[in-house]
């Protein structure tokens, strides 16, 4: 099997260390962008939930910041850092703030909206959309922003696909 072009892909974390995707080779990622002042902030809660939940399992919620969508995290990255810690408790890996569409998106979302999935498909629509990739840095499923991270809809994705991660 040929290496994900996932695992190429720069990321720097919010603390401003460089790493790639690769970092995260054999676990099972959660991606999704976020935003301090949305509507689907509280999600923050449940994706720290799913994270000390399966952490252990070898679950990794990553998330990134974005300002695309109405300017809903304006903030820079310490600030951003210190709402999700004072508000959230995150404790899951953050980076630098990104675009998700458009002309400078990230290249992870370059990857990301190729994936086809149901009503889902291409450009991210709204904060908090989010993506499963596997252990072996295929992209999964897709949910919307509306989906609660603590849905039995995503609950269950992550469970199968820790599974098949165990069984390999």
């Amino acid at each position: 099997m040929s290496e994900s072009a996932l695992y190429e892909i720069p990321l720097t974390f919010i603390d401003g260390t460089e790493t790639t995707f690769g970092e995260f080779k054999g676990k099972t990622v959660l991606v999704v962008n976020v935003a301090s002042k949305c509507g689907f902030t509280p999600q923050y809660a449940g994706l720290e939930a799913l994270y000390e939940r399966f952490s252990d399992d070898g679950l990794v919620v990553l998330g990134l910041p974005c300002n695309q969508f109405m300017g809903q995290e304006p903030g820079g990255d310490d600030e951003i850092a210190q709402f999700c810690d004072l508000n959230f408790g995150v404790s899951f890996p953050m980076t630098t703030k990104v675009d998700v569409r458009g002309k400078h998106q990230h290249p992870l979302y370059g990857e990301l909206t190729k994936f086809k999935h149901g009503l889902l498909p291409g450009l991210i629509k709204w904060n908090f959309e989010k993506f499963l990739v596997n252990s072996d840095g295929e992209i999964v499923d897709r949910f919307a922003s509306a989906v609660e991270p603590e849905s039995d809809t995503i609950v269950q994705a992550i469970e199968k696909t820790l599974s098949a991660q165990r069984a390999s």
